[in-house]
C-alpha cells in the first residue's frame, strides 16, 4: 500500500527548461554575451552534461556551477567573462518566478490529504526554496529534501537514506518516487529499494538499462496509477 510519494521538482512539477531559458537569456545579455537561440540551446546541452557528471560523482556541485559557463564562454571565445559572477547572477534570476508542468497543480491537489508527499531535488537550496515559495506549493509537502542541504545528490543511496531517516513511521514498501530522470530519480529509487514511476512526457525511448516499475506521459494519470498500484498483490 503506497502511503509516501516522493516527487522530483524540475521537469516533473516545475518547468525548469522554460525557467532556465528565461533566466539564462537575461544573464547573458547582462554580461554582454550572445543570447540567441543557438547559444541557449548549447548551454542547455552543456548544463545537462555537467549535472549527469555530478550524478556519477565525476564533478562536485562547486565545479558544476561555474564549469558549465566556463565551457560555454570558451567555445564562444569569451573567456574573460567571470563564470563565478555569472553563476551568482543567473541563480538570482532563476529564483524569480515559476512555470508549472501541465497537470502538476491538479495532481498535487488530487493527492494531497490522501498520501504523504515529499520533494527530492538536486537543485540549489536558494533557487529551489525561492521557486517553491513563488509557486505556493510548499504546503502540499510533508518534507522538502534538497541535495545541497542533505550533503549527497540523487541517485546516491545516501541521499535517500538521509531523507528516510527524517520521516516518522517510514517504510520503503509503502513508498514510491515519481520523476522525469532515469539516471537521477529512477536509478535513485532503485538504489534505495522503493518503487519508481518514470514521468516520460515526451515518450522518448529508454535506451538505458535502468528500468522503472511504471511509466506515464501525463501527470493527470498519476492519481489513478497510484490507486491501481495499491490494488496490486
Amino acid at each position: 500500500m503506497i502511503k509516501n510519494i516522493f516527487f522530483d521538482l524540475d521537469e516533473t512539477i516545475l518547468d525548469f527548461t522554460k525557467a532556465e531559458r528565461v533566466a539564462l537569456k537575461n544573464t547573458l545579455e547582462h554580461f554582454g554575451a550572445p543570447s540567441g537561440d543557438a547559444v541557449l540551446e548549447r548551454y542547455h546541452v552543456i548544463n545537462i552534461e555537467h549535472w549527469k557528471r555530478l550524478e556519477k560523482g565525476e564533478l562536485t556541485r562547486e565545479q558544476v556551477k561555474p564549469g558549465r559557463y566556463e565551457q560555454l564562454f570558451s567555445e564562444l571565445g569569451l573567456e574573460k567573462i567571470d563564470a563565478g559572477a555569472v553563476t551568482r547572477y543567473y541563480e538570482g534570476r532563476l529564483a524569480i518566478g515559476h512555470y508549472f508542468i501541465d497537470g502538476a497543480r491538479e495532481m498535487l491537489n488530487s493527492l494531497f490529504g490522501s498520501y504523504r508527499l515529499f520533494l527530492v531535488t538536486n537543485g540549489s537550496r536558494k533557487v529551489q526554496e525561492s521557486r517553491l515559495k513563488s509557486a505556493r506549493i510548499e504546503g502540499f509537502f510533508d518534507g522538502v529534501f534538497i541535495s545541497e542541504v542533505i550533503g549527497y545528490d540523487k541517485p546516491d543511496r545516501r541521499f535517500f537514506e538521509s531523507c528516510f531517516d527524517k520521516i516518522p513511521d517510514f517504510s520503503k514498501s509503502e513508498s514510491i518516487i515519481i520523476g522525469d530522470s532515469l539516471t537521477s530519480d529512477i536509478l535513485g529509487g532503485k538504489n534505495c529499494g522503493i518503487k519508481t514511476v518514470w514521468y516520460n512526457k515526451n515518450n522518448v525511448e529508454n535506451k538505458t538499462d535502468i528500468l522503472p516499475d511504471y511509466e506515464t506521459d501525463s501527470l493527470y494519470q498519476i492519481g489513478e496509477l497510484i490507486k491501481k498500484i495499491n490494488t496490486e498483490k
